[in-house]
């Protein structure tokens, strides 16, 4: 009788615990589709972010009309909204120190 029960606990042990592999695997096929969506939807962003830099840089002119060369300016948004187009060796520094602060 004794061996009947441990034999009877170890098959619903087992029973359970093909369950949970069965459960788990459902949510990593779940968490794998949610991951792919979050990856696409990053990319579009960063698309879109990416063209409106482009965007923004073509229709900036400097005091004497001429286009302002993006490959020496950077956008900076600071945290309380406003908008400044900087030169990129002061981003970069500044991106230093906020790195610093974190």
């Amino acid at each position: 009788v004794a061996a009947q029960k441990c034999r009877k606990r170890k098959l619903n042990a087992i029973l359970n615990l093909e369950e949970d592999v069965c459960n788990l695997q459902t949510q990593k096929e779940s968490l794998k589709k949610e991951h792919s969506q979050c990856s696409k939807s990053i990319n579009q962003i960063k698309q879109k972010l990416n063209n409106l830099y482009h965007d923004i840089f073509s229709r900036l002119r400097d005091d004497q009309g001429r286009p302002v060369n993006p490959c020496q300016y950077a956008i900076h948004c600071s945290s309380n909204g406003s908008v400044f187009i900087i030169p990129k060796h002061l981003a970069k520094s500044e991106q230093k120190q906020d790195n610093r602060k974190e």
